[in-house]
């Protein structure tokens, strides 16, 4: 039987409320900067290391961008595949 890590006992059911905080509001503004960042340049690969439920990487995605988010709780990966519709 696999034991669960602590940060999957943590953040089992915070994906369920995580994208009605309130610091997720800032979401386009950040997305604006990173855009600024790296120059607007979309032959780039991103990689949204911690990207929980996708709130970053569904963004830039949305604006055009390869890239890949990943994250140790898989519980909040598959929200995240459930809101980018994968």
């Amino acid at each position: 039987m696999n034991k669960k890590q602590w940060y999957e006992i943590l953040f089992e059911n915070y994906g369920q409320k995580y994208d009605n905080e309130s610091f997720v509001q800032g979401t386009i503004g950040e997305c604006d900067f990173i855009e600024k960042e790296i120059k607007f340049d979309k032959a780039l690969k991103l990689l949204d290391v911690g990207c929980g439920t996708g709130r970053h990487s569904i963004e830039l995605s949305k604006r055009g961008y390869s890239i890949t988010g990943i994250d140790l709780s898989e519980s909040l990966l598959a929200k995240a595949r459930e809101k980018a519709g994968k």
